[in-house]
């Protein structure tokens, strides 16, 4: 019985310090996604990107939302793969598909 009973007053507590004052309020803020382009961007981007940097921050990879690089860049770093990054070549992902990710990466930018 006792052991019935402090096991119940342990799971208690426990659930209750996970409790959080935000569990309707979301962390991050909504992309407003409002074309094509950007859902074609962010479909490509959860395949391709977001397993290393994840929303646009930091996980595996750098976080992307503070990055100030040009287009260019952003697009000959996805081509080559410097540093622990992979190459993702053409036939992989399509330049239509990296186009797309770019806008996508630069509305995460804004947030």
């Amino acid at each position: 019985m006792r052991v019935t009973l402090l096991l119940t007053v342990l799971a208690l507590l426990l659930g209750a310090g996970c409790s959080t004052a935000r569990q309707r309020e979301p962390i991050a803020k909504s992309i407003h996604i409002d074309s094509p382009k950007l859902a074609r961007g962010e479909k490509a981007y959860m395949q391709y990107c977001d397993k290393c940097h994840p929303g646009g921050d930091k996980g595996l990879g750098f976080a992307l939302r503070n990055k100030p690089l040009p287009e260019f860049l952003i697009k000959l770093q996805v081509r080559m793969g410097f540093g622990a990054m992979p190459s993702f070549s053409d036939e992989l992902l399509l330049d239509d598909q990296l186009d797309d990710i770019v806008d996508y990466i630069k509305l995460l930018k804004k947030q």
